[in-house]
Order: C-alpha cells, then structure tokens, then sequence
C-alpha cells in the first residue's frame, strides 16, 4: 500500500449476526467431493503431494525488504515464533502473553467528529448523536501511516451490524411493528466505517486527534454507483431516477485496501436488511432469488414510525409505475465494494460493480509488480458459495493515481480440480468461456428451485455474480471468509469457516460434517496474480483431534494440542516477517464450549509459520466477543484488533460482559492495541 503525505485540508462535514441462509442450488461439485478426490493421492501423514502441486508448496520466505521512507522491520528467512502460547479461556478480559500489553481504544460510542457527543451507558444517545461517534460491532480494520512512519496515521474500520439489546437502553420491538424512527437512524449511522486520526503520545500510548480526517460514513451516506452498473436500468430508483447514486453501505465485514492508499468497504449480509414484497420474491428475478432478499436480519427498519423513504426502501416492491418511482431496486444497490479515500473527507463513496455483487467478506489485494495488472480475492460469505478474483486493465507503476482503475478489468470465479490445480473461470459476458456456459444452461431444463438463468449484457453477469458463477461450475466452499496474501512469495491463504448445514456425504468426503473450518492456499501460476491457473493444497484442518481429519496439518503430518487448538477461523493478516495470524469467530453452541466439538474457550488470535507448522495462541477476547480484524503500524511495534459484539448474549440490562469499563457497563466493541512491553516486534 502506498503511503500518503500530509497535506492541506478541506473543510469536513453470529448470535445477533447470523450468517446467511444458504441458496445454492446450482448442483456444482462441492468442495468436499475436489478435497477427497485430492487427498486420495496423498499420503497425507506423511505430507506427501501429488505433482501438480508441487510448485504450490515449494520454496521459503523471502528476505523482507525495505520500503524507502518507512519504518518497515527487515528481517529474513523463516521465522520462529518468540513468545509463550497462552491458555484457552472464559474471562471477561482480553488475555495475551507475558511481556505483552493490551490496552482498550475507541470503543463504540467515543465520540470523534462534530460536536464530540459524550457516550452515555445508559443507551440512551440519539441517532443524530451516534452520526459523530464510533460505530458499533467493529470488524476489519486498515491503519493508513501518515508520511510512512509508525506513530501517526488513520485508522479506518468497518462495522458490522448493530446489537439491538447492546445498542439501544430497553432493546427493540423486533415484532415489526412500528419502530421509533430515532431508533432505526441510530441503527442506520451505528453501521459503515470510522476513519480516525491517531497519534501516539509522548508517554508511548495512543491517542485520538480531534483533526479534519476524522469521518463517518454510515448506511445514510450518499455514494455513487461506478463502473458498468452506473446508469443501468438495474440501479433506477426514486432517490435516483438515472441510476448513478444510492445511500448508505450495510454489514460490512472484512475491509480491504488498495496499492494507491485507498480504503476498501465490504458489503456483506446485505441481502437480510429487505422485506420483499413476496410479489417481487415470487417472480425470482436474477436479483433476488440467488440473494436471500427475505428480511432475516429482523432490523425492520422500513418500519419506523416516521414517513420518510430513508426508512421505507428496505420494503421493496412495485408501487410506482416504473422503477424510477420505487424502491424495487434498491437491494440491486447494496451487494458491492465501496471504495473511500480516507485523506479525504470530502470524497463520495464509489461503489465498484465491476468487482461483483455477493456477500463480500473482504477483500485482499495481491502483491503490485510494476507493469503487471493488479489482483484482488474476495469470498463470499455464505455455505457453498464461492471465491472471486478480480484483475483490472490497468498495469501498476509507481505511485500511481487509483482514479477509477476499479471501474474496468475482470472478474473470475475459482474452480478447485482434484488434481491440485485450479481454474479461474472469466464472468466475462464476451468471453467463449462464458458464451458456452450460456448455450449450455439454455439447454438445461429449469426446475422451480433453479430457473433457467438468461444474461444479456455484462451488467446481468454483475448483478447476479452468483447465478454466473453457478452456470461456470465455480466450487462450491465451505463459507469463504478472510484472506491474506504473503507479501514475500504471493501465496495466499484463505479462511473457510465451516459449512455445518452439510450433512450428506459419500465415501470420498474426509469430513462428514465441518463445523470446525479449514484453511486453504493456493499459489497463482508462475507467480502472477493475473494467471487463470493456480495450485492448492489445504494447510490446516480446525478442530479438536477426535474427529476425522480434525487438528491436522496436511503437509507437515502435525496434530494441533492444547497450545494451539481451534475452530471457525475468520479473520486473516499475512504480516512482512512471515507470520500468518488467524482469528476466530465460534459461535452458538461451539463459543459456550457446549457443542459436540467440544471445548475451544473463547474466541481467540493464534500466530503461525505456515513454513514449519508452528502455530501459537497469542490472544484470547473476553466473552461472547468475536475476534476479528487485525493491522499493524510499518514497524511491527504496534498491532491494532478489534473485538466485536462482547456480551453477545446478553439480554437488556442482562449483560454475559461488561468489557471494556468493567464493572456493571453494558459492553461495546472496541479496538486493542497491542505492544511488547520491551518496544520490539510483535511476534519475534
């Protein structure tokens, strides 16, 4: 990522987030069927490879080089982790090793913009309050340095959703009946980013800047549509006739940035924020019945008690006589990633429908090489969905401008062959590729829960990306969520959580059931990120050792113990000295250590070298939290994670946490920072 100068500036103005229902019905190979097919040319005790996927798992670190400019560490070879693997465990704390100190920051409700409004804990800030103060349910999060160093910079973060029971004094009537219209707004401006100018202060801790960058953008916020959506008929909406703008940005998850210093929103479990009028659901339009448009998040926000279409557009249907006179297209408007220049409080969100519309996790940018195109990984997040890659036009050079570089390139859709290899299959309405898996789903007889799929322009492709994926043969996978990408040789690893609704299997499938998630990798051919070839291969199975493949690592043969078991990896960052952090986001049964897989404590960070298997539990959140997000300033000195939803079962007045205050507080997502207490590089 390019770092941004100082310069003049403008004026400025699971549990509760479940994921989503599956609706796959496209009948593509799944995952599970490649991973037997694959492994039965293993020996996998012994970590022997089939010899397609050779170059996949061949070679060592890099030496890490040096940034002009930066504080980045440089420091070679392979790596062993320097610090004691801590315990599972259920307090309400964050625990991390001795020698380590973390230390709450920006909590939900810090004011940071505007008239600075103090957090109340008795839940009763207005929507308007909560507009200039940190969102709630923080999740990805980017630290942007301010002239490459490591004490002065942005943090932007995303957040998620909002915890109804948490957020508000007495909760809410999820009944949908008539809700408070303060109450959705204040839902409404809890979700989106913050962008928050810190420093550190000269006692070596951080703190806010009360400066210009600071900034919300929130699911009121006006954007503009960008790329080969933008004044399509999909888009039209009575907010904008032309189809070039919409409001606001929902669930947003993993984040992500680009080489020009840019800031990346995820839109992920958009689709459960809209009623459909079931007239709309009933005509299963590409845009709808491949989306899960039915209202599952039970926000009801369009049924706040005051008239006003902010509110009413998460009720989609046909009232007017055109589109251009409803709201029957507003879900077409949410879906995407959303681009934002933080140096720039000024700058009108873009939402980049070139990129796909699904339920984005993330997004992960590949590696830059100076003339080359530039690749960015996305999941989405949903059981037997798939994984995405997008390549644009334009090539990299240094310090370049991003402008719309997002608006034009292609879009690919990962299929895993039993070989070891992989395909990246265009969603490129031109390409032969595409143009055969068009004439053969013409000849495919529909059935009620699979219509026929008909797309005549690549817009079609772009609003239903799932439904083009489908008819391609894309893999079906076990809910793919983070990624990461190692800076030094390009390898990227990415999370699949777990897939517990897969309960039918065949004698080829290694795991009956995966509640507990596995991490796949894969190498791009030769290298580039633009090829449409690439190798993979599993590097960790999650779980407790009692079951089939469970808490094992292919490769190396290792079963994972007490110092590093652990299940539903989420969250993923790839750090410059080789470490591989992997955060998890248990939930239900499985967090309260009640399920049939036993015990794993609560939610937690583990460290790994991915090179020699060695994983290490650096982190544990307190309870009921999610782990999930995690950046760290050029240096290495400094990581920042975020805890979301602590006190994730609680009940109004009925707190299961009170971190971070203590005592009797209701809980609040927060950010830690976390330093070695002899100053030096987190990990080593």
């Amino acid at each position: 990522m390019k770092t941004r100068p100082i310069k003049p500036m403008p004026q400025q103005e699971q549990g509760n987030n479940p994921p989503e229902p599956s609706s796959n019905q496209a009948g593509n190979r799944h995952f599970d069927e490649v991973l037997a097919a694959n492994l039965s040319r293993r020996t996998l005790l012994q970590g022997t490879l089939g010899a397609s996927a050779v170059a996949f798992l061949g070679g060592t670190l890099a030496a890490c080089g040096s940034d002009s400019g930066s504080d980045r560490p440089v420091i070679p070879g392979v790596r062993t982790l320097g610090f004691k693997s801590i315990a599972t465990g259920r307090d309400d704390a964050v625990m991390v090793p001795e020698g380590y100190t973390a230390t709450a920051f920006l909590p939900w409700g810090t004011p940071i913009l505007g008239a600075f409004p103090d957090y109340r804990d008795d839940g009763l800030n207005t929507g308007d309050e909560q507009a200039e103060q940190m969102g709630s349910n923080h999740d990805g999060i980017i630290f942007f340095p301010i002239d490459g160093k490591s004490d002065h910079g942005l943090l932007v973060m995303n957040h998620e959703y909002v915890d109804q029971k948490v957020l508000h004094a007495h909760g809410a009537d999820q009944s949908g009946a008539p809700r408070p219209a303060d109450d959705v707004k204040k839902e409404m401006n809890a979700h989106g980013i913050s962008v928050v100018e810190i420093q550190k202060s000269a006692n070596g801790g951080w703190e806010l800047v009360a400066g210009g960058y600071n900034r919300r953008v929130t699911a009121i916020t006006e954007m503009k549509i960008s790329g080969p959506m933008r004044g399509t008929d999909a888009m039209k909406t009575a907010f904008d006739p032309s189809g070039q703008r919409t409001r606001g940005t929902l669930n947003n998850c993993g984040s992500g940035y680009t080489p020009w210093g840019t800031y990346l929103i995820s839109e992920e479990n958009w689709a459960g924020y809209f009623h459909a009028d079931k007239a709309l659901l009933d005509k299963k339009t590409p845009g709808y019945n491949r989306y899960n448009i039915t209202g599952w998040q039970n926000y009801h926000w369009y049924a706040a008690d005051q008239q006003d279409d902010l509110y009413q557009r998460f009720a989609p249907d046909e009232s007017g006589a055109s589109a251009s006179e409803d709201f029957r297209n507003e879900p077409h408007c949410f879906g995407w990633l959303v681009e934002v220049d933080p140096f720039d409080p000024n700058y009108v969100p873009r939402k980049r429908t070139a990129m796909g519309r699904f339920s984005h996790e993330g997004v992960i940018p590949a590696p830059v090489k100076v003339g080359k195109p530039m690749a960015f990984y996305s999941g989405d997040d949903s059981t037997n969905e798939y994984i995405y890659k997008f390549v644009t036009k334009a090539v990299w050079a240094e310090n370049m401008e991003g402008g719309d570089v997002l608006d034009e390139g292609t879009l690919y859709v990962a299929r895993f062959n039993d070989d070891g290899s992989g395909d990246w299959l265009p969603l490129d309405f031109d390409h032969p590729l595409f143009k055969a898996a068009m004439d053969n789903e013409a000849e495919r007889p529909p059935t009620s829960d699979r219509p026929r799929l008909v797309f005549t322009s690549q817009a079609d492709v772009l609003l239903n990306t799932r439904g083009a994926a489908d008819i391609l043969g894309a893999t079906p996978m076990d809910r793919p969520e983070w990624g990461a990408v190692n800076p030094n040789s390009g390898e990227v690893y990415f999370t699949l959580t777990n897939n517990s609704p897969r309960t039918v299997s065949n004698a080829a499938n290694p795991r009956v059931l995966n509640r507990t998630g596995h991490i796949i990798r894969w190498n791009e051919e030769a290298g580039e990120p633009a090829a449409t070839k690439f190798y993979w291969n599993i590097f960790v199975f999650a779980g407790h050792t009692e079951g089939h493949l469970a808490g094992f690592l292919p490769r190396s043969g290792k079963r994972l113990t007490d110092e590093n078991v652990f299940a539903s990896p989420d969250g993923l960052l790839y750090d410059d000295n080789g470490i591989l952090w992997i955060q998890t986001d248990m939930s239900g049964d499985q967090q309260a250590g009640k399920g049939p897989d036993g015990d794993f404590g609560n939610n937690q960070m583990l460290a790994a070298v991915p090179e020699t298997g060695e994983i290490k539990r650096f982190m544990v959140g307190p309870v009921d939290c999610e782990v999930t997000g995690v950046c760290m300033t050029p240096d290495h000195k400094t990581m920042f994670i975020n805890i979301q939803h602590p006190g994730d079962r609680s009940q109004p007045g009925q707190f299961t946490s009170h971190w971070p205050t203590g005592g009797n507080a209701r809980p609040r997502s927060a950010t830690v920072v976390i330093t070695k207490d002899d100053g030096g590089v987190i990990g080593l």
